[in-house]
């Protein structure tokens, strides 16, 4: 099996995820290679001597991200970094020539979006791909087809979320997703944003416009040293948007969520389609059903669908087995890491990785419901 090795610039919670899952690749079958993680860099050392203790083939350990980018060893680096650091470590890894994965959202603003969309178009043989592993789940695969199959016919509302309750609490002390100057001006939009969008722009569902309501719920929090800092990025948004489907050419509201303050929620992510012929909807809150409605004679009768472990990149599990959300990251990997291999991925409108343009799409979405928040307005994109 073909081994691509990587380096991961970044070494928190995310980054020990693809450990973990590059550890797990076994689980996977009949793939056409597997990632080595040889080398990362991370300011504190703490996370350096995790990586040293779980990974044989590290070999670099360092805090200098421009020494791993000089690690010619280095093939590709997985990168999840403070939103305010995007713009030169991912504009840096493209001009290095090394594939890049990227943790959301691609740039802390839309400037510097685009200034890593103008490295990559300087460097068209570099892979770059945006982290989203939602769409990995089985039901999410199935509803894919379902649209790519007009199953839901003209579409009549689509709602699409991503809500946990991890800043609940006001006592939580403040990290860096609460500063403008770290996270950026788009606050919770950055951070769960893309995970929202992914589906609804991968099958052509893109806001013509879009009406804000953005909530900055808890502006103090403690600093974690005795004393307080102001929080001031946005920790709730609701977007109704208008969009268009390619199909059938119909325009429809689609009303995108995120909260980091939702009272109830640990992490979940939904999709809810409503459409003529059908409808169907999905929650990580019940992973492994799929809900769906289908026009038969008149009848409007939801069925739940228990889809099993029934990935898209199929693994040892059996199909009676529940799927969770670390399959979702590993089957988020193996679509990258077979696209950065050269093989063919699976037929699925939902077989690929998020990609630039997608992020570019989010941004514009996100500076245009800053300016609907601000303004009061509906803003067109």
């Amino acid at each position: 099996m073909k081994i691509l090795r990587f380096g991961v610039i970044g070494a928190g919670l995310m980054g020990r995820e693809f450990a973990s899952a590059a550890a797990r690749w076994m689980h996977l079958k009949d793939m056409p290679a597997r990632p080595e993680i040889v080398a990362v860099c991370n300011l504190e050392p703490e996370p350096l001597a995790w990586f040293k203790a779980h990974c044989p083939g590290v070999t670099q350990t360092t805090d200098d991200y421009k020494a791993l980018l000089a690690n010619p060893d280095v093939e590709a680096v997985y990168i999840a970094v403070p939103h305010n650091m995007h713009r030169e470590i991912y504009s840096a890894a493209i001009e290095a020539g090394k594939h890049v994965f990227g943790e959301k959202p691609f740039g802390i603003d839309l400037e510097a979006n685009q200034g890593i969309l103008d490295a990559l178009a300087r460097h068209p043989k570099v892979l770059a791909r945006c982290c989203s592993q939602f769409p990995y789940f089985p039901a999410v695969q199935r509803i894919g087809r379902m649209i790519e199959e007009g199953a839901f016919g003209e579409i009549l509302e689509v709602n699409a979320g991503f809500l946990h309750s991890s800043d609940l609490d006001p006592n939580k002390p403040a990290n860096w997703k609460r500063l403008v100057k770290f996270n950026g001006e788009y606050g919770v939009l950055g951070d769960l944003g893309m995970h929202v969008c992914h589906v609804p722009f991968r099958v052509g569902w893109e806001p013509r416009n879009v009406r804000a309501v953005l909530s900055n719920v808890i502006r103090q929090r403690p600093d974690g040293r005795g004393g307080s800092v102001a929080c001031d990025t946005w920790d709730n948004a609701t977007l109704l948007c208008e969009a268009g489907d390619p199909l059938s050419g119909a325009v429809f509201p689609m009303t995108l969520k995120m909260q980091r303050i939702a009272p109830g929620e640990a992490n979940t992510w939904y999709l809810e389609i409503k459409g003529l012929k059908g409808c169907a909807r999905f929650s990580t809150r019940e992973a492994n059903l799929l809900h769906l409605m289908e026009y038969r004679g008149g009848a409007q009768d939801w069925r739940a669908a228990v889809v099993g472990y029934t990935p898209l990149f199929p693994a040892i599990t059996g199909p009676i087995f529940e799927f969770g959300f670390t399959d979702a990251v590993l089957q988020m990997w193996a679509a990258f890491v077979t696209e950065l291999s050269g093989a063919k991925l699976p037929d699925s409108p939902l077989a690929q990785v998020a990609t630039p343009e997608e992020a570019h799409l989010s941004h514009r979405l996100f500076t245009a419901s800053l300016a609907s928040a601000r303004n009061g307005s509906v803003e067109k994109l």
